[in-house]
């Protein structure tokens, strides 16, 4: 695929497998509603004992994606704004919700692209924030 786009923000995230784990552990429910959507949520629980891998992907993926705007997460960001889903290919996308859609917006943030990566104890996402060129008319 070749698409032109002007890079507006980058950001990296890595995080160890077992600090979700144990924040699922300890906060359940409460965590999970906090920070991921019934999608991701049902993405992770069906990665049987991947499953924590699946969660700090997507935690890695928020966090790298906060970056790239350059918000960080506050500005009345909710972690769920920013939400891993699959194309029609099965490559991982990120979908911006709220507030963080908005403020992408007037940031002029047009497109997202996400990698993500895992093994059983690191978690690392990388996102780029961009703009796509206008289409002349």
């Amino acid at each position: 695929m070749n698409v032109e786009l002007t890079v507006l923000g980058h950001g990296v995230d890595l995080i160890d497998v077992a600090r979700i784990e144990r924040m699922l552990i300890e906060h359940g429910d409460r965590f999970r509603e906090k920070v991921f959507t019934e999608t991701e949520c049902a993405y992770a629980e069906a990665g049987g004992r991947r499953r924590g891998e699946r969660y700090a992907a997507r935690f890695a993926a928020k966090e790298a994606a906060f970056k790239a705007l350059g918000t960080g997460w506050r500005s009345g960001i909710a972690w769920t704004d920013a939400e891993v889903v699959h194309g029609a290919d099965g490559a991982p996308t990120l979908r911006v919700h709220g507030e963080f859609a908005r403020i992408a917006g007037e940031r002029g943030v047009t497109r997202w692209h996400l990698s993500i990566t895992h093994t059983e104890t690191l978690a690392m996402a990388s996102v780029l924030a961009g703009r796509e060129p206008a289409v002349a008319g």
